[in-house]
Parts: C-alpha cells; structure tokens; sequence
C-alpha cells in the first residue's frame, strides 16, 4: 500500500489470499488442533495476540510467506472459531464471540525474491487490509445465494483496501488499548460484520478483527509460546 508497483500489489494480493485461505479453513470446520505450528516457529519476529486478560480459548489459523518461504505474516484466534458452514444452518452462529489478531512483519521496500520486481513496504494499512478482509471472509450474510457471494466478497473486499488505504478518513476513529502494558493508538471502524483495528509495535504491525467481543477492553501482547495455541 506503500506503492503503486504492480508487483506490490501482487504482494498485497498474497497477503489477501492467506487470509482467505484462512477463513476457508475456518469454513470448512477444520479444528485448530489440526493446523501446524511450523510456520509460526520459522518467523523472524514476535507473533502477538491477546494478553492474558483473556481466558478464553486460543487457536491458529494460518501464516503467510513470501515466495522464498520468508514468513510475512499471521493469525491467531481467540474465543469460538467463526465457521460459515454452521453459520447458514445456525442462528447461533450469528452470535458468535471471537476476535483474531493479525501481527504483519515491518518490512521495508524490496526486490521480489526471484528479482523481477518491487515488493511494497508493509504498514498499518497492511494490517488493516488483512483484518478487514479476514473479517469479510468469515462474516458473508447467512441468506446469500451461492453464485452472488463471490460478486459480493469482491466488492466489499475492493471497499476494505480503499479503506484501509485511508486511515486518516473519518471512517476511522482512534482507540488506544495497551500492547504489552504500553497504550499504543489503533485506528479503529465498525460495521454491521463487526470491528476492525490496525496499529503498530516494535518490529510489526498488528491488525485485529472480531464480533461479538467489545474491542475497547482488549489488549495485546506478545506470545511467549506459540504451541499454547494449538489447543
């Protein structure tokens, strides 16, 4: 977001098809005991996620790599996995509780790994694209028809990266919410699939998406042991 490079946006694309690769997991009901933790442990920087305010359960989802296998980012889950398949069948489901946390690597401006082009600088307005765009892919109206939702995600995920590109814009507000003890402002938006925020830490950008769970009482810190969240 950092470019108008056609790789970067390449890059960004990758990103976005982590995350829709994640909530397809989620959709397809895979339990969290089931996703590696490999990816996680081959990182070069801290993952975060809720801090131990929150006692509920914990789950992966999935990281993202560049194409050298260079770990670019991730998710963890807190709460009830969101799962679309139950969703549609479910009433309860529409009340589901969960908030996931998105931790991007801060990356400067680099040439693509097979050196044809230029990957962007990651950003907040990375994290904020990757959370708005899981939250997206895991929140799609029960009742559409199959053969429209694709129409759908496309246009509200065109709408996500506009936003997030425009953090400044009166669509955002700020929320400060400590990550590790240290109040740190996020820029913050709800809607009717629920909240999204994306703010900075040392090394990362972390995004974070939710519904159900009031983000205004949440706070980050980083995860001394990425297994605990194998379940």
């Amino acid at each position: 977001m950092e470019t108008t490079s056609r790789v970067g946006a390449q890059g960004a694309g990758t990103a976005d098809a982590s995350a829709a690769d994640a909530a397809a997991q989620n959709a397809e009901g895979a339990p969290g005991a089931r996703r590696t933790v490999d990816g996680y442990l081959l990182a070069s920087f801290p993952w975060y996620g809720l801090d131990e305010a929150f006692t509920g359960p914990r789950w992966l989802m999935q990281v993202g790599s560049a194409a050298d296998g260079t770990v670019e980012h991730g998710a963890t889950g807190h709460g009830e996995e969101p799962m679309l398949r139950i969703e549609r069948a479910d009433p309860h489901a529409a009340k589901q509780r969960f908030a996931v946390v998105v931790t991007v690597a801060s990356r400067p401006g680099r040439r693509s790994a097979d050196g044809t082009g230029v990957l962007e600088a990651t950003s907040v307005s990375s994290a904020a694209w990757l959370a708005g765009s899981g939250l997206l892919s895991c929140t799609w109206p029960a009742q559409m028809e199959r053969a429209l939702r694709q129409d759908w995600l496309d246009q509200q995920t065109a709408l996500a990266w506009e936003l997030a590109d425009h953090l400044d814009d009166s669509a955002w507000s700020t929320l400060s919410l400590p990550v590790d003890g240290v109040p740190t402002d996020f820029r913050y938006r709800e809607s009717e699939y629920g909240w999204v925020l994306a703010g900075s830490a040392e090394g990362v950008h972390i995004g974070a998406y939710g519904r159900g769970m009031s983000a205004y009482g949440m706070g980050f810190s980083v995860i001394k042991d990425i297994t605990d969240y194998r379940g």
